[in-house]
């Protein structure tokens, strides 16, 4: 064979190819390209696997070199896999059917966890395959022992059902600022074992699952508006008139804010307390922001102070009047009950 022709097909030829001659390997690619059939030699498995008949390998070597491209061939592929998976379930969370079942916002994470973890499986019993192991024996072992990973594995498996319990329930999703029992924070990851949850003091807690499906939880997420409710205490020495002139002040500072709630808006002179005259105030803040919220109250409560002092009173603080009793008191009390 001289250099620049390609050889054709022959059982007669015997070709000895060696890797230093580069311009005859690129040559005896096309060939194997167009001698074979039944793979897609674009891929650089199925040419290189075409080339080594012709370069010259003893057979243990060329044996490795196929179990070589044979598990290189499992790692694209169940790479190929888990990417895919990934791509599927962003594909899915864009969709209209995604907006339109809000269920799925909490599966779709978990379900791509699952998936990843049976492809791994796979890939891993197959690549066990590969190399020759038998992989039969290993799955009836597995079966066998079936019973007592089970048992084993009660709280992992009570976990992994509250996983999908939350998945379907829906009582939170990951984002959301939930207090499951006495933790409270934004819910970070719903895993397959746990949920972690990142708390108001920047600590992460994790619960769980078979926990979580059975505690209290309570979502901040969904609420629609902020309630604000305070009892304000004005000093006993205030008049009927100014009691009057500080409710009707505390009302037009609510109903005067941007971000009131105009339906329901409370100011009731409700309770002649121990050290003051108590006022219920009761309102609804328009936003789901907490720090929209604390900008609100402060605001209102500004003006509540502004109202008071309009109004010539001032807040109450507790306080207890003691009256102290001399002797010649006491004498004089008990003189005056004897004379009766």
């Amino acid at each position: 064979m001289t250099s620049g022709m390609t050889p054709t097909p022959s059982s007669s030829d015997s070709l000895s190819l060696r890797f230093g001659d580069f311009s005859t390997l690129v040559e005896a690619l096309d060939y194997a390209g167009r001698a074979q059939t039944g793979f897609n030699f674009y891929s650089a498995r199925g040419q290189l696997a075409a080339v080594l008949p012709f370069v010259g390998l003893a057979a243990p070597a060329e044996e490795v070199a196929h179990q070589f491209l044979r598990g290189g061939l499992f790692f694209v592929v169940f790479w190929a896999l888990l990417r895919s998976v990934d791509v599927l379930v962003q594909v899915v969370q864009e969709s209209r059917w995604n907006s339109a079942h809000p269920a799925a916002h909490s599966l779709l994470p978990l379900a791509s966890r699952v998936i990843k973890v049976i492809v791994f499986a796979l890939a891993l019993v197959s690549a066990l395959a590969s190399l020759g192991f038998e992989v039969g024996g290993l799955l009836a072992g597995l079966g066998i022992g079936g019973l007592a990973l089970a048992l084993a594995a009660q709280k992992t498996v009570e976990n992994l059902v509250g996983a999908f319990a939350i998945g379907m329930d829906q009582p939170f999703k990951e984002g959301d600022l939930v207090k499951i029992g006495e933790h409270q924070g934004n819910v970070e990851v719903i895993g397959l074992r746990s949920t972690r949850i990142r708390t108001l003091d920047r600590t992460l807690v994790t619960i769980p699952n078979s926990q979580v499906a059975e505690q209290r939880i309570e979502s901040f997420a969904v609420r629609d508006r902020i309630r604000l409710a305070i009892t304000v205490g004005i000093e006993y020495g205030a008049t009927r008139e100014q009691v009057l002139q500080v409710l009707t002040g505390f009302e037009r500072v609510l109903r005067g804010h941007p971000r009131i709630w105009p339906e329901t808006v409370v100011t009731r002179f409700a309770n002649l307390g121990a050290s003051a005259l108590e006022i219920e105030v009761l309102c609804w803040c328009q936003t789901t922001d907490f720090n929209e919220f604390r900008a609100f109250r402060q605001e209102v409560l500004l003006g509540f102070m502004e109202v008071v002092e309009q109004a010539g009173s001032s807040f109450a603080f507790p306080t207890q009047t003691v009256h102290v009793v001399g002797r010649e008191a006491k004498a004089a009390g008990k003189a005056s009950s004897a004379a009766r």
